[in-house]
């Protein structure tokens, strides 16, 4: 399984939760249970191989690290999604986001570049071209957020 594999995997993982509730170790056991999981494989090819050890600590790491995080990376999709309010975004496009933006901010062998790219190609995947192109948008004004140099006089 690739990373890219894992990062659509986890994105399924967040969404499955945000439906559910359950608690982040609930879900990733529970749909990674290897009768479970050999069933899901005639509904999406990425199902076809199971995460090895490390990705399955990435998977882990991400689902975890959303759930707890949720509420900030909701604000700063919030900021970012000028003139959207986050009810208006698909709640798998608003998973797609939180995980790219945890990936920027807490995966550090994770470039800025592949977590937007990678999060474009989820959205258009799953959404259409229109999606890509919002979640680009959006991730992309927040990665410059980040770099963005802080002002003489704020210092």
């Amino acid at each position: 399984m690739t990373r890219g594999n894992a990062r659509e995997l986890a994105v399924h993982l967040i969404y499955g939760r945000d439906f559910t509730g359950e608690e982040p170790e609930q879900v990733v056991s529970a749909r990674l249970d290897k009768a479970y999981y050999k069933n899901l494989e005639a509904e999406n090819d990425v199902y076809a191989e199971r995460p090895s050890r490390m990705q399955l600590r990435y998977l882990d790491m991400v689902v975890s690290g959303v759930a707890n995080r949720e509420e900030e990376l909701n604000a700063q999709i919030r900021k970012f999604s000028i003139g959207w309010d986050i009810s208006r975004i698909s709640r798998l496009t608003r998973c797609i986001l939180q995980l790219a933006m945890f990936e920027i901010l807490y995966v550090e062998d994770v470039p800025t570049g592949v977590a937007i790219s990678e999060a474009v190609r989820l959205a258009k995947k799953y959404d259409g071209d229109d999606t890509g192109a919002f979640v680009n948008g959006i991730l992309g004004g927040f990665a410059r957020s980040l770099s963005a140099p802080v002002a003489e006089d704020a210092l």
